[in-house]
């Protein structure tokens, strides 16, 4: 079993989720123009391990040229952009659920990180990016001359 420390922030921090959760398919538009107001936010998890942190992101139907993760300190982002189809439109479309637009993520790292040795790989829709720790100060004991 996992255990995740907790945090009565967190959900205060959910609550817009929440409203929109209950509000949400209620106020939609449907047909073209759903896709016009929707907003899309891929799941991310992030995994504190103990040398490196792990951040997996789910990013279906996206080509891989179309995401860009930065480090700048602790702060890691995640962009993109998903593109729509060019179909034809022969009937009319009854509703539109797939997001097609650009999206943005960023994170606060738990810890410091080495930037220069980040690593990612993208397959099957998953996102999964390696952040590796620097190493921790050791000691060293020093010669008086």
């Amino acid at each position: 079993m996992e255990l995740t420390r907790f945090s009565p922030a967190r959900d205060v921090f959910r609550f817009p989720d929440h409203l929109s959760g209950l509000f949400g398919s209620f106020f939609a538009p449907t047909g073209e123009a759903a896709g016009a107001f929707s907003t899309w936010r891929p799941k991310v998890d992030i995994y504190d391990e103990k040398d490196q942190f792990v951040v997996k992101a789910e990013l279906p139907g996206i080509d891989k040229k179309d995401i860009h993760v930065n480090v700048k300190g602790r702060a890691l982002t995640l962009k993109g952009e998903t593109r729509s189809e060019n179909e034809e439109k022969k009937d009319k479309c009854c509703r539109r659920e797939r997001f097609h637009g650009k999206f943005e993520r960023s994170f606060t790292l738990p810890g410091e990180v080495k930037a220069e040795s980040i690593k990612a790989d993208y397959t099957d829709g998953l996102l999964e990016i390696s952040i590796p720790k620097p190493e921790e100060n050791q000691e060293t004991e020093v010669a008086i001359h």
